[in-house]
């Protein structure tokens, strides 16, 4: 295929669909995955600059890049499985897209994944997605669904929102016949090409780091205050059991628990279910 022509997003095509695409379509994609390519220094480039100065391997640092895509920053599974959910919950209700989308909205109106927040209130580059999407002739309904999305939002948020790259991209490429599984991949995966360029630079222009060469500065912290080291008798008269045995108790030591940073009784996990079949 590479000698008779076709390129990379041709292939793409291939692996995920089993099809040869149209010339409009091999658009589409390219310019989202140039899109996707580099965002400046995000969380996950940050990340691969970091593994970098331990002086690892390159794609050890481009995997931690890669790793730092989850439910929230890069949620493309969570955003194409809420569009198709809601999607089929309008045909089996008889319901218009319009109706629907005020449904999700107002039952989704604080997730991550929504693909509407106010992230791209100045930068027009998500919409230009859907521009583009809609001059080249693949937009179709995830790209209207979403649009339907971003109206219902905007009537009930109590801030301005807009249409942001994670509902562009998702959508566009839900239009281009990929499940949201796949999107996750093709993403995160060309989001490596930019992570290469900044460990790169970050071993060109910087120093490695070894253990014990960054310390946390005193003016940084923020626990309790140093304290003398017990000796071995006053022990027990400070010491603490984990154990409680009155749901009083239990519900005073839980919010105490809460209230340490590190312990991760506050953490609350919202991830419900991996990839399965449909």
């Amino acid at each position: 295929m590479v000698e008779a022509g076709y390129g990379l997003i041709d292939v793409i095509f291939i692996d995920f669909q089993a099809r040869i695409p149209m010339v409009e379509e091999v658009k589409m994609l390219n310019y989202v995955m140039i899109l996707s390519l580099e965002d400046g220094m995000s969380m996950p480039a940050a990340v691969s600059r970091i593994v970098a100065k331990s002086k690892t391997y390159l794609t050890q640092s481009c995997g931690a890049s890669i790793l730092a895509f989850g439910h929230a920053y890069g949620a493309y599974s969570d955003f194409g499985n809420m569009l198709d959910k809601y999607l089929a919950r309008a045909e089996k209700e008889g319901k218009t897209s319009e109706e629907m989308a005020e449904i999700l909205v107002k039952e989704n109106l604080n997730s991550e994944a929504l693909g509407v927040s106010n992230l791209m209130l100045k930068d027009p580059a998500a919409k230009r997605m859907f521009a583009r999407a809609e001059k080249l002739g693949v937009a179709g309904k995830y790209i209207a669904f979403t649009k339907e999305i971003v109206n219902a939002a905007q009537k009930i948020s109590k801030e301005p929102v807009d249409l942001d790259m994670l509902g562009a991209t998702g959508a566009t490429m839900m239009d281009l016949g990929f499940s949201p599984e796949a999107i996750w991949a093709i993403a995160a995966v060309t989001r490596a090409f930019g992570a290469g360029a900044h460990v790169c630079e970050e071993i060109e222009r910087e120093d490695y780091m070894r253990l014990g060469q960054t310390l946390t500065p005193k003016e940084d912290y923020d626990g309790p205050a140093d304290r003398p080291v017990l000796s071995l008798e006053e022990r027990a008269k400070h010491a603490k059991p984990a154990q409680t045995y009155t749901p009083e108790e239990w519900k005073k030591a839980f919010v105490e628990r809460q209230k340490l940073p590190g312990s991760g009784w506050a953490v609350v996990e919202e991830i419900k279910l991996l990839p399965k079949k449909k």
